[in-house]
């Protein structure tokens, strides 16, 4: 027997509490650990959980980063737009407090991965480094920016090289090994989760569905 459910007109939600619904429903979120460099050289970092892939052929992710209170941008934001380019790097469970840490408040001309004690390395392909540390890093360029409000912009960027720690990739089939990669999701609130809690669970053919639902009748 089905359960009811809550009803939530969402042009009835102020955008705090649209906010919460989301981040506590759509759950676990990958983690966009970004790197970017202002036009001055100064390096920064911040982590973001509206983030996915969204195309492999373009290979495009997509962040959503959110404006200031006055509505100005974030130094995310801000270096993108002037630089062209950003790099994603993935946040395992090793690296939880360091990324935590990248997330506070510094001031623009503060290196948060100097504060963290990471190590920046320079990208190939793009002005803004990696981090050493990251398992993972995708450099991109900036795709398209597309401003949803004056409180949000979506920032899809074309991944032109991709760093993945050795033990993780398998070269010859491409596949990565999820539990030595031991990334961590976003929940609601300060919550976080491992994706090491994983099943197999294949996508049947119609005719096992088919054969399946005949049995049961």
């Amino acid at each position: 027997m089905s359960k009811t459910h809550h009803e939530l007109d969402f042009s009835a939600l102020t955008p705090r509490e649209a906010y919460k619904v989301m981040i506590g429903t759509i759950v676990p979120r990958p983690i966009a650990w970004v790197t970017t460099v202002s036009p001055d050289g100064v390096v920064n970092a911040a982590p973001y959980s509206f983030f996915n892939c969204l195309s492999a052929d373009p290979p495009i992710l997509a962040l959503g980063v959110e404006n200031k209170p006055d509505r100005s941008f974030k130094d995310t934001a801000w270096n993108i737009r002037m630089t062209e380019c950003f790099t994603v790097n993935i946040v395992d469970r090793a690296n939880v407090e360091a990324m935590a840490v990248t997330a506070a408040a510094f001031a623009p001309e503060v290196d948060e991965l100097e504060m963290a004690g990471l190590t920046a390395i320079p990208g190939v392909k793009v002005a803004s480094p990696r981090i050493a540390e990251a398992p993972v890093a995708f450099e991109c360029e900036r795709y398209l920016a597309i401003e949803v409000s004056s409180a949000r912009e979506i920032i899809l960027g074309r991944i032109v090289m991709a760093h993945v720690r050795e033990d993780i990739l398998d070269p010859a089939t491409q596949y990565s090994d999820h539990a030595r990669l031991d990334a961590i999701g976003r929940m609601g609130g300060n919550g976080y989760a491992g994706t090491l809690d994983y099943f197999d669970w294949p996508t049947p053919t119609a005719a096992e569905v088919l054969d399946k639902r005949r049995v049961k009748a």
